[in-house]
């Protein structure tokens, strides 16, 4: 049973993550060949402080930004 995790910033849009999980679970399905009730798709929000890119954070970076 293929468990994918999409690690990322939340999305508060509903239809937005209804869409991302129908397109990754039919992508998964037709490269495995596997019911899709045996895909489990799971988004796991990160906020800006709770992220370092080249040892700053996410959230320093963005109010840097011009």
């Amino acid at each position: 049973m293929p468990n994918i995790t999409i690690d990322g910033p939340k999305l508060n849009d509903l239809d937005l993550k209804r869409t991302v999980i129908k397109e990754i679970t039919d992508s998964i399905e037709k490269a495995y060949n596997i019911p899709r009730d045996h895909i489990v798709v799971i988004f796991r929000a990160q906020s800006p402080e709770d992220v370092g890119i080249a040892g700053k954070l996410l959230l320093d970076m963005k109010s840097q930004k011009p």
